[in-house]
């Protein structure tokens, strides 16, 4: 089976760490052997790469084309349009990439159907290239491309369109499925595919028992993630310290919480750090803290249980999911400085073995998800086979 998979969000050269989960998810895919991919991953386009302009300049050093774990990558740019752009980009999308796919057909890659990853603009822009290459089409809803953006009355209408004209739609999660079910899709065309963790990568270790009750949080610092929160619950937990892994905007804004609390020495900002690295961060924690307002499925959550360490998360979304028995971890009551300080509390009270953490995660490995994906795609190309000019079939059902 030959796919090609579409998303802005996959990772590169610039930013190794961007849309990890879609690379990770297609590696075990096509480490199956039963799929060959090529991906487009369009990058938005900037004159410049001066380093004055950051993220920018640093997008703009991105190459045309690489490889990455044995997967070829194409990167064709379009024009990011301020203001205006949210509206306008799943055409400048599918204008951008459209010559690209174009020229992998010339070269001989008759790909089967088109695998979308994020709905907007990624999975709209993936709608109009099926119907411009008269391919089948699976989008991937993964979190706020369903939550947030339907908020917005055109991003919903495009939304709609193109899960409607999907020949399948796959969520992260049951309850992004029965977001898009909200939507107006038929259930039967959403299937629930969650995320894997790379056991392998993510395995305990040696590690010193800590002097002081570790809490660990992993992610981009901006306002979903909500880290302000941990931060305030410090000084309800006295004997307890932080470790941010991630960067971002709200780095300033959270360095001078701490200081205003005055727990900046029990706060420790580690930077962005490579995937590869965070398991001696996880292994080091006696707890990972996710305080996001919105998950599709947080990644983080099962790498931490993987290393044996677990979690305390608020209760959104797909997050309940992932953490659905006392060797996981303790989901808060609330989304507060309180509900996370009496969180850990409950998870300090009822600590569970490390050992029994993981071998919960080891109930989510990327085998079923894999699975899963070969017999939704391998339905899509049966359904597409007898029904040649059919387009947004109904196929597929919830596992």
């Amino acid at each position: 089976m030959k796919i090609l998979t579409f998303s802005t969000l996959f990772p590169n050269t610039e930013k190794p760490g961007h849309g990890i989960f879609v690379e990770t998810r297609l590696r075990h895919l096509v480490a199956s052997g039963q799929v060959e991919s090529r991906v487009v991953a369009p990058i938005g386009w900037f004159p410049s790469k001066h380093p004055r302009f950051g993220d920018y300049a640093r997008l703009a050093k991105v190459p045309k084309s690489e490889v990455r774990h044995g997967l070829q990558v194409e990167h064709p740019r379009f024009p990011v349009i301020p203001k205006v752009g949210m509206n306008v980009a799943p055409f400048l999308l599918a204008q951008a990439a459209r010559p690209r796919i174009a020229r992998l057909l010339d070269e001989g890659y008759d790909f089967d159907l088109i695998d979308a990853h994020y709905f907007y603009p990624d999975g709209v822009a993936a709608a109009m290239l099926a119907r411009w290459f008269n391919k089948p089409l699976v989008i991937t809803a993964r979190g706020s491309d369903i939550t947030l953006l339907p908020q917005y009355a055109l991003p919903r209408r495009m939304i709609t369109w193109a899960a409607k004209r999907a020949d399948a739609v796959i969520t992260v999660c049951n309850a992004l499925r029965e977001e898009v079910i909200a939507l107006g899709v038929p259930g039967e065309r959403v299937t629930s595919l969650r995320n894997g963790v790379d056991l392998q990568l993510f395995r305990p270790g040696e590690r010193t028992p800590n002097t002081s009750f570790t809490l660990l949080t992993v992610g981009h610092l901006v306002p979903v993630k909500a880290q302000e929160l941990i931060i305030a619950a410090l000084p309800l937990l006295p004997d307890a310290r932080l470790v941010v892994a991630g960067d971002g905007p709200n780095r300033g804004m959270l360095e001078s919480l701490a200081r205003e609390l005055k727990v900046e020495t029990r706060v420790q900002f580690l930077g962005a750090v490579p995937q590869a690295q965070l398991r001696e961060h996880y292994n080091n924690a006696d707890a990972l803290v996710l305080a996001s307002s919105r998950e599709g499925w947080a990644n983080v959550l099962l790498e931490s249980m993987a290393c044996g360490t677990p979690v305390v998360a608020s209760r959104v979304y797909g997050t309940p999911e992932v953490v659905a028995a006392p060797e996981a971890g303790v989901l808060m009551r609330e989304r507060s400085p309180q509900g996370v300080a009496d969180a850990v509390d409950a998870l300090r009270k009822n600590y569970p073995e490390r050992a029994a953490t993981r071998r919960y995660a080891e109930g989510f490995s990327w085998d079923d998800t894999s699975a899963g994906q070969l017999r939704l795609f391998g339905e899509v190309l049966a359904r597409r086979a007898a029904h040649p000019d059919a387009q947004g079939v109904v196929v597929g059902s919830e596992r």
